[in-house]
């Protein structure tokens, strides 16, 4: 798969990336499975990953101005 962004070469790789949920609430996805580029980081959350990730938002503590949370689905 080439990148959209620089045609780059795009790989499977496990990363951690914040959410911000509301106004003072971050919610970081630890070990995140997504296809990013080798060249420019650009990435992409393929769609059944980004479901379960928006349940997993959902679920958050909305009262904590961090949470972390591992992905595992």
């Amino acid at each position: 798969m080439k990148c959209r962004v620089c045609g780059g070469l795009m790989q499977q790789k496990r990363t951690d990336l914040p959410f911000k949920i509301s106004e003072s609430t971050i919610v970081i996805v630890k070990d995140l499975p997504v296809v990013q580029c080798l060249q420019c980081s650009e990435y992409l959350i393929p769609d059944p990953v980004m479901t379960e990730v928006e349940k997993m938002l959902t679920s958050a503590n909305k009262g904590a101005e961090l949470e972390i949370v591992r992905y595992a689905a």
